[in-house]
């Protein structure tokens, strides 16, 4: 073996102490980000009037600041997503469905709740007396106009239960809990696009990337060490290495934005923060492509889609753009940020809606991974690679940096 120099052996070292920290997990089992796991531990009952954390509701410590009212037909009411859990009993007395509007978060947060529920008092369920609100029957600035709070009791309305409920909710990972009435239990989140939620960008564990030999590998199966097909900046399809999983969890659900195309068809699953190449208007050869969230593509938009028959990328059509749920997150980050997605161009990227910045940001992992080549090279069975579950801590510590210093606005939708 050809020696190395001391100082390449001493930057090797040190890149290596850097990233072998432990990585932070982020799902289920576990549940989404912020949830807690119930354990065997003694659960105590909220008081009357006792709130979970102990600030106010709108702050940062708890669910933060109200963004304003989303109204039926807006924008924003798209985001909201009907909740059809037969284990919740919605009491609608309005009649339209309202009481099942909620935010994504919401929606996983009360799921949770239910199971919980269920669990603790045998043939009780959840009971959601009041949920999204169009009829300004709240404050002016409550939560319930967002659909990022709820109002909940047992199906058996027996109030002995309501601190224990509350207590449950807490465990579940509401971000405010408050035993606000001896009739219910107040509940509330953060909203999807602040910092606090939007810890990663994903895929789900069917979608299938291109390796350098055109061969087609579900995410599941992909390890560190694969090389994938990715491309260049100005969108030349390239050969690149996958260094390593910014997200990786086999059994957590989440919600993915499904975007669908035409000419050609193709399918794309992805969380809503993060990030795809897309362009506004008609797919034609001289329309912009430029890096946006998920959730912002709409009909009509073009991405960038491989041709059939091993061509380059070419503009396909959204036909259209739903939300589905599933279930395992992957996120691999390549050496140029970007790869094929379900024969999609996607970025590695997520949470800041710029490309550019995020793959400046991730530099220090490739300049590790360069510092690995002056080793030799070993021969492992499945690439000698441990995947690890979970959130990679250099991700999380970006996304609070960069919260604490761009400031919350710029990573918000």
């Amino acid at each position: 073996m050809p020696r190395r120099s001391p100082l390449a052996l001493g930057l090797l070292g040190l890149a290596a102490c850097l990233l072998a920290a432990p990585v932070l997990g982020c799902g289920p089992g576990r549940g989404p980000v912020g949830r807690r796991r119930l354990g065997r531990r003694q659960l105590s009952p909220l008081l009357y009037k006792q709130f979970v954390p102990n600030v106010p509701e709108q702050t940062l410590g708890a669910s933060g600041k109200a963004e304003g009212k989303v109204l039926r037909g807006s924008e924003r009411f798209r985001d909201l997503v009907p909740n059809y859990n037969p284990d919740i009993i919605f009491k609608d007395e309005e009649n339209t469905g309202a009481d099942r509007l909620m935010t994504e978060r919401c929606k996983e947060r009360v799921n949770s709740l239910a199971i919980a529920v269920m669990n603790m008092w045998p043939g009780v369920k959840l009971r959601v007396t009041e949920g999204w609100d169009e009829d300004g029957h709240h404050l002016p600035d409550s939560l319930h106009y967002e659909g990022r709070a709820l109002d909940i009791t047992t199906s058996d309305r027996d109030r002995h239960k309501y601190g224990m409920l509350a207590r449950l909710a807490v465990e579940a990972g509401f971000d405010w809990v408050y035993y606000e009435s001896k009739a219910h239990i107040h509940v509330s989140v953060k909203a999807d696009n602040s910092l606090a939620i939007r810890t990663g960008g994903c895929f789900p564990g069917h979608a299938t990337v291109t390796l350098q030999s055109g061969e087609r590998r579900g995410l599941a199966d992909l390890r560190r060490g694969d090389w994938v097909l990715g491309a260049e900046p100005g969108g030349r399809l390239v050969p690149t290495e996958v260094l390593l999983f910014l997200d990786r969890n086999l059994g957590q659900r989440a919600s993915f934005v499904a975007i669908e195309t035409a000419s050609p068809a193709r399918r794309l699953l992805l969380t809503p923060s993060h990030l795809v190449f897309a362009a506004r208007g008609a797919a034609n050869g001289t329309a912009t492509f430029l890096p946006v969230f998920a959730h912002r593509v709409r009909p009509g938009d073009a991405v960038l889609a491989h041709g059939a028959g091993g061509q380059g990328l070419r503009p396909a059509r959204v036909l259209r753009v739903s939300r589905e749920d599933g279930v395992g997150v992957f996120a691999p980050l390549t050496s140029h940020g970007t790869l094929l997605v379900n024969g999609v161009l996607a970025s590695c990227y997520a949470v800041l809606e710029s490309h550019r910045w995020a793959h400046r940001a991730f530099a220090p992992l490739r300049l590790f991974h360069g510092l690995l080549s002056l080793l030799p090279a070993r021969t492992e069975a499945g690439n000698g690679t441990a995947l690890e579950a979970g959130m990679h801590w250099y991700s999380r510590l970006l996304y609070q940096l960069a919260g604490g210093v761009l400031g919350q606005e710029v990573l918000q939708v």
